[in-house]
């Protein structure tokens, strides 16, 4: 077997460990076409996104055996460690639309349990690693926005386990929904201690332009699907008395990460005008903006199952609007994907 080119052995070699937020993006935005009543274009983009896991597992399994070295490396760094929790998004995130679109609890419950075993495996090691390594870089140099893609691979198990509840055996209904209690409210205390620290980030140290990179909008992207779970579990009150019993903390809770979800959007919006247009700094294609697209998607979702469990159809509109700009993001990520292959292949014939 001949080697590989050159120019596509330097992209596996450099491959982002956060590329699964491509599945992450897809999927989300194939689940709200599906809950706003737009079959064809869901079933599409899950095809799609069935295309992406198993092509990105291939990538990454072929990158694991070919640069160990590099694999290892990003796994133990402050910069690129969290990427990794991305596989755990995206697991959680095909299994809802397998149980969505599909219909499919088996395929789902598969799912869910390479998450939670992929989760288990991440968290323990990563932040072990974190914590206990000796060189490790500044505050300001070392937190991004990334490290909360842990929030959203936590909740996407979360919200998956809330879905399973509603469609196993009554034996399974009261672990599920306490699996998916426990997760979300991790979620919401990982994300405060995080949070707290990229806060502290932003507002005490020098921010260029560079630093603001697209994972940022994780930021809101973490606490849209917090919203979700919170919304899901809302629904499942009906059957599950530990639910029953928590309900206002619940729905009082989904509308705070609603809410500080939406208050993340303008921010982000101006920061992206300071950093693009004040500071002109490039705006070019790289996979880290699929990050960008997830959360766009994840809120329209959010807001339109949180409507649905506690009855604010006044937010319709914006539901539509959001999904339309989660769909529009979708698409130009797609089309510059489409673009940095055609480099890559342009790029072999050369060498």
């Amino acid at each position: 077997m001949q080697p590989p080119p050159r120019a596509q052995a330097s992209a596996l070699a450099h491959l982002s460990p956060a590329y699964f937020s491509m599945v992450m993006a897809t999927g989300i935005v194939s689940i709200g076409a599906w809950r706003l009543g737009l079959p064809i274009l869901a079933q599409a983009l899950f095809a799609l996104n069935a295309v992406f896991f198993v092509l990105l597992w291939t990538l990454y399994v072929i990158r694991f055996l070919r640069y160990r070295q590099r694999v290892v490396a990003d796994f133990c760094s402050h910069d690129k460690g969290a990427g990794f929790f991305t596989v755990v998004a995206a697991t959680g995130i095909l299994g809802s639309q397998c149980l969505l679109l599909l219909d499919h609890a088996t395929a789902a419950l598969a799912l869910w349990a390479l998450a939670v075993l992929l989760w288990l495996a991440l968290t323990f090691s990563i932040f072990a690693i974190l914590t206990v390594k000796e060189s490790k870089p500044t505050l300001a140099r070392g937190i991004n926005g990334g490290w909360l893609l842990a929030v959203v691979a936590t909740q996407a198990i979360a919200a998956l386990s809330a879905l399973l509840a509603t469609e196993v055996g009554h034996e399974f209904q009261l672990p599920l929904n306490f699996i998916a209690l426990s997760m979300w409210l991790w979620g919401g205390m990982l994300y405060i201690w995080m949070m707290s620290l990229i806060f502290f980030r932003y507002t005490f140290f020098v921010l260029r332009p560079d630093d603001l990179s697209p994972p940022y909008w994780i930021n809101m992207g973490a606490m849209a699907i917090s919203t979700l779970v919170g919304a899901l579990l809302s629904i499942n009150v009906a059957h599950a008395t530990i639910l029953d019993a928590l309900e206002p903390f619940i729905k009082g809770f989904t509308i705070f990460y609603w809410a500080t979800g939406t208050w993340w959007i303008p921010m982000l919006l101006v920061l992206g005008f300071w950093r693009h247009v004040y500071k002109r700094y490039p705006l070019r294609f790289e996979p880290l903006f699929w990050g960008a697209v997830f959360p766009l998607g994840m809120y329209a979702v959010a807001t339109h199952e949180m409507s649905a469990a506690l009855g604010f159809h006044f937010l319709d509109l914006w539901t539509w609007a959001m999904f339309a700009a989660g769909l529009a993001a979708w698409a130009l990520m797609f089309v510059g994907q489409l673009h940095a292959l055609a480099g890559y292949r342009r790029g072999s014939r050369m060498h």
